[in-house]
C-alpha cells in the first residue's frame, strides 16, 4: 500500500477510533494527507499524536450538518483540495430504542437513522459539492454492513440500524450512477462482525462468539479486526480502483455465505 495515496487528500468521517483511526493510519503510511474527525475530544487528540504529520484532528458531531462541511472546509484550506471522502461514524441505537420492528420506540428509530445515515447523507453531499466545486472527480467511500442485507434474527435484531445500512447502499449507488461521467466514485464496505468499541456486548457473549465460530469461519472463525478493512480502504479511494464504482465489498470472514450453526454430528 506504499504510495498508493501519495499527497491525496482524504476527509475520515469518525476516524479517530475503531475501524476509522485504522484506517486512518493505513491511508497516513501509504502516503495520504488526512483530515479526522471524532465526537470526543480526548480520543481525537490521542488519535492525532498517534498519526503525526500531515494530518488534521477536529472535533465534530457527525450528525450535525455543519461538521462534514467544516472538516472538507479545513482540508482545502491546509491542503489546497479534496480527493477522497470516508464515512465511518456510525454506531448501534440499541441503547436508545432499537430492537426489533414491534418494539423500535419513535426515539430509538430516529436516533438511529440520524447516527447511521443522516450522517452519511451530510458528509457525502459535502463531498460532492466540493468535487464539483474543484471540477475534478473523487471517491466517496461510506460505511455500511453485512446487517444491510444479511440478517441475524437472533442475536442482531436492530431494525432500524439494518434499515439504515440498507439505505447506505441505496445512496451509494445512485449517487455512483448519476456523478460516475463526472469521474466521482461511490462505494461501499461492509464488514462483518469487527472488534471495536461499538461491539464490546456481542464481544463479551459467549453465545455470540461461539455463533460467530461458524458465521464468520475464515481465519479460524474469529471476530474482525479492524486492520483487515485497511488495503480495501486504500484501495477504494486510490486510483487503484479508477474503474470501480457502485459496489458493495463484504469483508466479513464469510458472515454473508454462511449459516452460523453448530456443524451436525458427522458433518464436513
Amino acid at each position: 500500500m506504499d504510495g498508493a495515496l501519495r499527497d491525496r487528500v482524504i476527509v475520515i468521517i469518525g476516524g479517530t477510533t475503531g475501524m476509522g483511526l485504522s484506517a486512518a493510519k493505513a491511508c497516513a503510511s501509504a502516503g495520504a494527507k488526512l483530515v479526522i474527525v471524532g465526537r470526543d475530544a480526548p480520543e481525537t487528540s490521542a488519535a492525532a499524536s498517534t498519526l503525526g504529520k500531515g494530518v488534521c484532528a477536529m472535533t465534530g458531531d457527525a450528525t450535525q450538518p455543519a461538521s462534514a462541511v467544516r472538516a472538507i472546509r479545513t482540508a482545502v484550506d491546509e491542503f489546497g483540495r479534496l480527493d477522497g471522502l470516508y464515512h465511518v461514524a456510525g454506531g448501534s441505537g440499541r441503547g436508545a430504542g432499537d430492537g426489533p420492528l414491534h418494539q423500535i420506540t419513535d426515539e430509538g428509530w430516529d436516533f438511529t437513522t440520524r447516527l447511521n445515515l443522516s450522517s452519511l447523507f451530510y458528509s457525502n453531499r459535502a463531498a460532492v459539492q466540493q468535487f464539483l466545486k474543484q471540477k475534478t472527480g473523487g471517491s466517496v467511500l461510506n460505511m455500511g454492513s453485512v446487517l444491510g442485507w444479511s440478517p441475524s434474527p437472533e442475536f442482531f435484531a436492530t431494525h432500524a440500524y439494518a434499515t439504515a445500512k440498507a439505505a447506505i447502499i441505496g445512496l451509494t449507488q445512485s449517487a455512483a450512477a448519476h456523478y460516475a461521467p463526472l469521474g466521482i466514485r461511490f462505494n461501499v464496505i461492509a464488514p462483518g462482525l469487527v472488534r471495536t468499541p461499538m461491539a464490546q456486548r456481542a464481544a463479551n457473549d459467549a453465545k455470540i462468539m461461539q455463533f460467530i465460530e461458524e458465521k464468520q469461519p475464515l481465519d479460524g472463525g474469529r471476530i474482525g479486526a479492524p486492520e483487515d478493512l485497511d488495503a480495501a480502504v486504500v484501495y477504494f479511494l486510490s486510483d487503484q480502483s479508477k474503474f470501480v464504482t457502485g459496489q458493495v465489498l463484504a469483508i466479513d470472514g464469510g458472515w454473508s455465505v454462511c449459516e452460523g450453526r453448530e456443524r451436525a454430528e458427522g458433518a464436513p
